[in-house]
């Protein structure tokens, strides 16, 4: 088995499992250390440097980290590294004066964002420090995208999201709002020398079965309705309403239904609970408002009687899966019949791009994508560059902030030149946490407890009032508390062989026993020989050079603890604590 290969960024960033999992790379350890030292505002700034959003993300992120997280393998609960994220923005102090510093004295480039959310905003924040100038077009009278028109406010504050974005607007944006993007034809005869499209994936899909179209006045699109609620078109809804669909729209089309006066509000999928596209925590949350969630159904027809509607007819189905968990959805033979006033579809998003001439150059695929370079997001138009739900469908938010620090980097490239697929490079830090024989700069114990649950709004109270913020966040009590849990996975275990007298002290005293001297021979052989088998070939084995006896170490990095004792019990400094961090974390982003 080969010596592990340290000299590059990759592998000390991939044992950072949260970190890595985080589409924009947040340094989760880091931030939550900083909570546990109640220094809020910089671990506000941790987070705006990374996902520019952590107020909002704090509350609506999809949490691809906590999946990720390394107490999830040791105990039920991973941390709550989201509902942490809230608190940074919730405890902060004045940020103003922390803000990078926009030159007035502008580089001679011009760029045009169109759209204002997460992505084309991130965009801007990346590019303004460096002078560019940038003017921004969207179609909404204020910025924020499908955060704005999407999320309901009972789940993110208009508050929380005007503080947010008026952080990047006030760097100096020019904003056209209220301006529809018809031609981009005319754009590029303007004098841009790059254009971002960051418009989101803003067509619902419809439900296009028999009656749809005799039923068109009491079914809707669940993107547009919930956007005509978010900008004050609508205030009520009938009081049986049926949701078509398992994803998050579903279900702020449902809780926001019981909200407009929906009384009897159901939702209807295909698919089985767990597989519902759903978060749990939203699905959770819809169950505990009084949503009925049906599944393995799907809709046959609307029915009508004397000219409205009078319900759904539904088939019953299977969900049965081949070899290649491909799923088809096979008939019961059962049907269902449910009754409603009005119907809400939630079964999808597609992009839409309408104004976009097809003479100009820029590539469609099969499904009207554009055609990407995927490591720069550069179009096959060289000065129009996507990212976002507009570059390869519908993601979600921490994703669209991540494009948009990849295409910022792509045009910053591109108009100084050079190649925006050859990426500038990225070098990291290890700092040794060491401040005694046994005692270290981070905290290193082991916290048992469990996951703290986020405190809630009384349930009844919250379905009576539109706005009212539904989770109430972390009391400083609970956010320490749960910042204890963490396992300050980015401080590394470092292994210097050279100091190394093979005593196993290390190996006696650790409690995850995932470090082993063993004899080196082929990659199987090694690993049989490990005392705990490796259980995930996912994460990589740390393996040293050639011992004095000719052994070597091998320790599995997906189980070990980070906990240091290996460190504070080596006689000869063979193992050491050391904080990993990235020097160009956005050029990490791929």
């Amino acid at each position: 088995m080969n010596k592990t290969d340290i000299s590059g960024v990759q592998y000390f960033h991939k044992v950072v499992d949260c970190q890595y999992a985080c589409p924009a790379h947040t340094p989760v350890p880091e931030y939550i250390r900083l909570i546990a030292e109640r220094r809020y505002t910089e671990a506000y700034m941790v987070n705006w440097r990374s996902n520019v959003f952590p107020g909002i993300l704090g509350r609506v992120c999809d949490r691809p980290c906590e999946p990720a997280c390394r107490r999830g393998r040791v105990e039920e609960q991973p941390v709550a590294i989201c509902r942490l994220k809230r608190v940074t923005a919730d405890y902060k102090d004045e940020i103003t004066g922390l803000l990078p510093k926009i030159p007035t004295q502008k580089n001679g480039r011009h760029i045009a964002l169109i759209g204002a959310g997460p992505a084309s905003l991130t965009v801007a924040r990346d590019l303004l420090p460096l002078g560019y100038e940038i003017t921004l077009f969207d179609r909404d009278p204020k910025a924020g995208g499908m955060m704005r028109s999407q999320i309901p406010a009972f789940r993110l504050p208009v508050e929380v999201l005007d503080e947010e974005t008026d952080l990047v607007l006030n760097m100096g944006l020019n904003c056209c709002f209220g301006v529809e993007m018809t031609s981009l034809a005319s754009l590029l005869e303007q004098p841009f020398d790059a254009i971002f499209v960051g418009t989101g994936a803003p067509k619902g899909k419809d439900m296009r079965i028999p009656g749809r179209d005799e039923a068109d006045e009491w079914v809707h699109i669940g993107i547009d309705w919930l956007a005509g609620v978010s900008f004050g078109h609508i205030d009520s809804i009938g009081k049986k309403v049926l949701v078509l669909g398992g994803g998050n729209t579903a279900m702020d089309c449902c809780r926001t239904a019981k909200r407009l006066g929906g009384e009897d509000v159901k939702v209807v999928v295909r698919s089985t609970f767990e597989a519902m596209k759903a978060s749990p925590w939203e699905k959770e949350d819809a169950a505990a408002e009084g949503v009925e969630i049906i599944c393995e159904h799907t809709p046959r027809e609307f029915v009508l009687e004397d000219g409205k509607l009078k319900g759904v007819l539904f088939d019953e189905v299977k969900s049965v899966y081949d070899s290649r968990g491909q799923r088809e959805l096979v008939p019961s033979g059962k049907t269902l019949m449910l009754e409603c006033d009005a119907v809400l579809c939630a079964v999808g998003q597609d992009n839409a791009f309408p104004w976009i001439e097809r003479d100009l150059g820029i590539e469609f695929n099969r499904w009207d994508l554009p055609k990407l370079n995927k490591l720069s997001l550069q179009s096959t138009l060289p000065r129009v560059f996507f990212g976002g739900d507009a570059a390869f469908g519908p993601k979600n938010i921490i994703t669209a902030v991540a494009h948009g620090h990849q295409a910022a980097i792509s045009i910053d490239l591109y108009c100084q030149g050079e190649d925006p697929a050859v990426r500038p490079g990225s070098d990291y830090q290890l700092v040794s946490q060491k401040m005694g024989i046994h005692e270290w700069s981070y905290q290193s114990a082991i916290d048992h407890g469990a996951r703290k649950a986020v405190p809630h709004l009384d349930w009844q109270q919250a379905v009576a009032q539109l706005s009212a913020e539904v989770e109430l966040g972390y009391d400083e009590r609970l956010a320490l508390q749960e910042a204890h849990r963490c396992l300050n996975c980015d401080v590394q275990t470092v292994f210097e062989e050279a100091r190394c007298i093979e005593c196993s002290a290390c190996e006696d005293i650790c409690p995850m026993d995932c470090i082993n001297f063993v004899d080196n021979g082929p990659d199987e052989q090694v690993k049989a020989a490990l005392r705990v088998p490796e259980l995930n070939p996912e994460q990589a084995l740390y393996v040293s050079g050639a011992l004095k006896t000719g052994q070597i170490m091998v320790k599995d990095e997906d189980v070990c603890l980070h906990c240091g004792l290996c460190a504070e019990r080596c006689p000869t400094g063979a193992w050491d604590m050391q904080k990993f961090s990235i020097d160009n974390l956005e050029a990490v982003i791929k």
